[in-house]
């Protein structure tokens, strides 16, 4: 006799939002993950009366009001608006690209001046773009390209932008107004209080087990449970049978800084080449914060070497082609549910993430609860 109705493999967003709605229809779950603590990326950790985010900003962000509503049963949410700052070389622009980049960048100060400039700067990338180089720049034109995507591009995947598919960036939101809200989203904000006790409620009603490592022992824990659902690297899953599919990995440089406010936004991009890093960010700016003292992180992008976590896939034409072959296992796999971003092999933001999981709730149970 099977003592769980599921297994579920990593307490990220999508782990405990299944493991939240199982237990809510009687269901009995272990949870599992390779880590010391629960929440995945989306982990917080108190530092100096700071609500850290050890492994990159995250800021909730999404037009449905279901996934908005879903949120907040957890936890009050803050009103932060996500308005990061592009430095290059000293140069300080506004991010998203809008009017106000574009006097930055120009002098300009009406949209048409700032669209003809724009416009002219196009017509250097005739025809059909060929690479992410020539994309961006029929886009955007060259000097966006040239001060705010080619260096954080290159560093953020590890490769020029000229080596890049084009279609790696499908689009490149111009935004011929002054606003500096990179989310052009009806809905967004932080916690109060971080991430992790969300995740804490979710995971209150099923058992979890931390620093295991599902793939190195999967029939114990297959024994253990009726049906396994599955949110780790699907190409481990299968052993990598098939192949290794190619992620991005990430590092990041926490630091203590003794003042009270370091760069006075919550995140900086660093768009030139030589910063090695792509981002700073100043935890307090997502709480409002008035601590004494101040945590700052660095964020270097690097290849994933198996050691390491794997953070984004390269959905390129030869990645997915291969993910697919691996789907299409996947599919085979009676008691095994695939969901989220590594075992999707796709980018979730953290609504796309819940949605993803309340999708596999519905198709598993039959609707909501």
């Amino acid at each position: 006799m099977k003592r769980y109705d599921y297994l579920i493999v990593g307490s990220g967003l999508c782990g405990a939002v299944f493991a939240w709605e199982a237990a809510r229809r009687g269901k009995k779950c272990l949870v599992i993950d390779q880590r010391d603590h629960i929440g995945g990326n989306v982990y917080t950790k108190e530092m100096e009366g700071i609500h850290v985010h050890l492994y990159g900003a995250h800021i909730i962000h999404t037009d449905s009001k279901k996934i908005w509503d879903y949120i907040r049963q957890f936890t009050e949410i803050n009103h932060f608006v996500n308005s990061p700052i592009a430095n290059f070389k000293g140069e300080l622009y506004n991010m998203p690209f809008n009017m106000n980049t574009f006097h930055q960048l120009w002098g300009v100060n009406t949209p048409k001046e700032a669209e003809q400039i724009i416009e002219r700067q196009r017509r250097a990338i005739q025809g059909t773009p060929k690479n992410l180089e020539e994309q961006a720049i029929q886009m955007a034109g060259t000097d966006i390209y040239e001060k705010l995507v080619k260096g954080y591009t290159e560093k953020q995947w590890g490769r020029p932008c000229a080596e890049l598919p084009a279609f790696i960036i499908k689009r490149i939101p111009l935004r011929f107004r002054y606003d500096n809200n990179y989310f052009d989203i009806r809905y967004q904000g932080v916690p109060y209080g971080g991430y992790t006790h969300i995740f804490e409620k979710m995971l209150a009603d099923a058992d979890v087990i931390l620093n295991e490592d599902f793939n190195k022992d999967r029939d114990k824990y297959r024994n253990m449970a009726q049906k396994v659902f599955y949110t780790g690297m699907i190409d481990a899953y299968f052993d990598y049978r098939l192949g290794k599919l190619q992620y991005r990995s990430l590092r990041f440089e926490h630091e203590v800084l003794d003042t009270d406010n370091h760069q006075g936004v919550a995140v900086v991009n660093y768009t030139d080449a030589e910063t090695p890093y792509t981002r700073v960010i100043e935890h307090k700016h997502f709480d409002f914060g008035t601590q004494e003292k101040t945590v700052i992180s660095r964020e270097y992008p690097s290849e994933w070497d198996g050691s390491t976590e794997a953070y984004y896939p390269i959905n390129d034409e030869e990645n997915q082609a291969l993910y697919e072959s691996y789907e299409k296992l996947a599919k085979e796999e009676k008691d095994t549910v695939f969901c989220g971003r590594l075992a999707q092999y796709r980018y979730y933001d953290m609504g796309q993430a819940i949605e993803a999981a309340l999708l596999a709730v519905e198709q598993e149970f039959g609707g909501a609860k």
